[in-house]
């Protein structure tokens, strides 16, 4: 009897993103539901920034505003959001548009994650800033809503705020926005596969897509990694 397992595949997935995105946080909650059905997959989360308003100030703007820009008026939007809703409760996310009162610039959501990455939180961390701004209408373009979300995964308040007034980590939040775009990536959620060395194995996937079709592309990929 052979008692030594098989090496379990392990898959680097990069996730380009922004965090005031209601598709990627669908998105995301679609990779996670099909990285569940994989569980002899050690899969690795590399947290990407994209940014959907670059030249937004730091206080945001206000959301009537930003949809007449944006959708050319609240109907648009309203339609946009009601299909939105409806996807989201299949993953168990119960979109609350109506409590967001601005859309905050997210320069410093994307800096908070790649600062908890440093402290193997990024995931959790991504996902309970989706949470907080279209499900609690909570702005994650404040400092002290930053802080005390990154609080909940055990990074201390006045640390975090210490980063964030720092503006530490935003140059490179723009780098990898910019990487995104020479990249071709335009839009956002884009699922980027590498192997367990980064390897890039040539297998990306743009949009909110169903968690079948994202673990046909995990297959494909570990298939290809498990030949280095």
């Amino acid at each position: 009897m052979n008692l030594i397992s098989p090496p379990r595949p392990h898959l680097e997935i990069e996730v380009v993103f922004d965090l005031v995105c209601p598709w990627c946080f669908l998105g995301t909650r679609r990779l996670r539901r099909a990285l569940e059905r994989r569980p002899e997959l050690l899969a690795d989360l590399r947290w990407r920034p994209f940014l959907l308003n670059p030249d937004l100030g730091t206080g945001g703007v206000h959301r009537q505003d930003y949809m007449a820009r944006k959708f050319g008026g609240e109907e648009r939007a309203r339609r946009l959001h009601a299909t939105m809703t409806e996807l989201g409760l299949a993953e168990g996310i119960l979109f609350r548009f109506d409590r967001i009162q601005r859309i905050p610039a997210s320069v410093d959501a994307h800096r908070l994650v790649r600062h908890a990455a440093q402290h193997g939180v990024a995931d959790q961390l991504v996902d309970a800033l989706f949470v907080a701004h279209f499900c609690e209408g909570a702005d994650i373009g404040s400092h002290d809503t930053l802080a005390m979300l990154a609080g909940e995964f055990g990074l201390e308040r006045r640390g975090t705020l210490r980063f964030l007034a720092s503006g530490l980590e935003s140059d490179a939040v723009h780098a990898e926005n910019l990487r995104a775009h020479r990249l071709g990536i335009n839009g956002v959620p884009c699922f980027v596969m590498a192997g367990p060395h980064g390897q890039t194995s040539g297998h990306a996937i743009a949009g909110a897509q169903e968690p079948e079709v994202l673990e046909r592309l995990i297959d494909v990929a570990i298939a290809e990694a498990t030949e280095f």
